[in-house]
This record gives structure tokens, C-alpha cells and sequence, in this order.
């Protein structure tokens, strides 16, 4: 089976089954797409991230009806004593004007256990799904995430999330490193700057795939659908 995508059609080698896919949904938290959040503090338009959450929904609702398919989201915080955050990041978000561990609309910012840090409840995980807390940009810096997936079995990942230039990027980057084959879902992903979400998935798809593919939330949907009606029973 495969996805249309450019500049192939994803999997490269038509390999793909809902035991050896995953779907990643990347730091869908308040802090990055809700109002009163770290890239709503620092003044961004917040519309611009915000408007992958309802295709991603869709996709992660097909996703959750395909037997076998394993759905991983990841989020972005910190210890609340803050000792797994950098001094320069640190630095960098205080010139941003929201300083990480410091007190916003919805807790402290970027930290474990507060409001703005979690899931929205839109694309709440549900028992069974993976949730990957990370400290970084990338899902495979400080976590157990290459583990999960290789002890899954899984060969085929599907990006979605956000930003497209920040954490999805690093984390697809790194996921095509350890030569897992990769799609982000154009629709499914934002930025905080517009132009940053088209070159980031104009570099994907340079050099016939530098990092994988770029496809959108209807052909994965449709791809997702025939899979759940093969494996009904």
C-alpha cells in the first residue's frame, strides 16, 4: 500500500501495514496552540499553529480505528526545578519575553504538570497511546522514544504537529538519520512564521526526499481508512 505524496508515493517500498506505522503527533500542548500559551506570550500569531489541530483530528480519529497502528504524541516541558533546562535556552526565552518556568496565563511556562503543558483535549491521548515528555526540540534527545519504536517494529512514521521548522523538523531529521521512512502532513503541521512551514517542507522533499515526504491529511486519511477495513476482525 501507499500514500500520495511528493516526491514519491510514501513508503518508498510500499510497505506499509499498520504493524510497522506509527503515527507522531508532535507537542500538540497550549503552550504552542492555545491562547495565553508560550507562542501566544511571545507574541506570535497563534492562528498559524493552531490551524493544524482539526486535521490532525481527523487524521488521528481514522489512525485510532486502524487495529495495530501504534499513535505516539510527544510534549515539550521541563522538571519544575528546571534542571533539565539549558542556561542559553533559558536566556533565549527570557528575551522572547516568556521565560521558561516563569508564571503565564496557564502556569508556568514549558513546565511538567502545568495547564499550558498539556495535550489539548482535542487530541488527548487515550489509554494505549504512547506520550513521549521530552526536554528538548527533538523526540529522541533524552528519551526512550528509538526504543519504542524499534522494539514496535515500526519502519513508517507519519508526522504531524508542531513547528514544522523546530520540533517537527528535529525530530524528523533524526528519524531519518536512523533510516525510518518518513511523511509530514503538510496541513497536520505549523509555524509560528508562515514562510518557515513552506521551506521546511520545501527542504523535505528536495533531492527526491532529503528527509522523507510531504503529503496531507486526505490521502493519509483515505490510506488509514483501507487499512482499518483490512483489518476489521
Amino acid at each position: 500500500m501507499y500514500i500520495n505524496a511528493e516526491p514519491y508515493k510514501w513508503p518508498y517500498n510500499g510497505d506499509l501495514k499498520p504493524e510497522n506505522t506509527a503515527l507522531m503527533i508532535i507537542d500538540m500542548q497550549t503552550d504552542f496552540v492555545g491562547k495565553g500559551g508560550f507562542v501566544d506570550k511571545m507574541g506570535y500569531d497563534i492562528s498559524l499553529t493552531a490551524a493544524a489541530v482539526e486535521p490532525t483530528r481527523r487524521v488521528l480519529e481514522a489512525a485510532r480505528k486502524v487495529k495495530g497502528l501504534t499513535i505516539i504524541h510527544t510534549r515539550e516541558g521541563h522538571r519544575p526545578d528546571l534542571s533539565d533546562l539549558h542556561p542559553n535556552k533559558l536566556w533565549r526565552s527570557q528575551q522572547c519575553g516568556a521565560e521558561i518556568g516563569g508564571v503565564g496565563a496557564l502556569g508556568r511556562i514549558l513546565v511538567r504538570g502545568e495547564k499550558g503543558w498539556d495535550i489539548i483535549p482535542e487530541l488527548y491521548p487515550q489509554e494505549g497511546e504512547i506520550i513521549i515528555d521530552k526536554p528538548g526540540k527533538g523526540a529522541f534527545w533524552a528519551t526512550d522514544l528509538d526504543q519504542i519504536l524499534l522494539r514496535a517494529g515500526i519502519k513508517n512514521i507519519i508526522f504531524t504537529g508542531v513547528t514544522t521548522d523546530c520540533c517537527v523538523s528535529t525530530t524528523l531529521r533524526d528519524a531519518n538519520d536512523r533510516g525510518y521512512e518518513c511523511v509530514t502532513l503538510s496541513d497536520c503541521t505549523g509555524a509560528t512564521i508562515y514562510e518557515n512551514h513552506l521551506s521546511t517542507l520545501s527542504t523535505i522533499k528536495t533531492s527526491y526526499g532529503l528527509f522523507g515526504c510531504v503529503s496531507d491529511s486526505e490521502s493519509v486519511i483515505a490510506a488509514l481508512t483501507a487499512m482499518a477495513e483490512n483489518t476489521e476482525g
